[in-house]
């Protein structure tokens, strides 16, 4: 078998400067969905399939977190997306918020 040799010194290596661009991040926001006394169980998981496109075992796993936790964040995303999913969900009498 043949030896590989590599000469470092006849390797050329190129660099590259990279331009400083301004990168517009959209801050995350988080739907709370939050633990009450009068939903069902089988409401707030009907509403999160319907409202947030969740399957039915994220909504039913959410639905377990929010009455053992207190809370649960439900869907992420920019505020704008998920300013009328909270609506949607108040309108269905589940409390909602959309915190940062």
């Amino acid at each position: 078998m043949g030896r590989l040799s590599t000469n470092f010194a006849d390797t050329q290596w190129q660099t590259e400067e990279l331009e400083d661009t301004d990168v517009v991040v959209a801050k995350q926001h988080h739907l709370v969905v939050w633990n009450d006394d009068v939903n069902t169980f089988d409401w707030v998981i009907e509403s999160l399939v319907e409202v947030c496109e969740h399957d039915a075992v994220q909504a039913e796993q959410c639905a377990l977190i929010i009455h053992f936790n207190g809370k649960c964040s439900v869907k992420k995303g920019e505020y704008e997306a998920l300013k009328p999913k909270a609506e949607a969900l108040l309108d269905r009498g589940i409390s909602a918020t959309i915190d940062m």
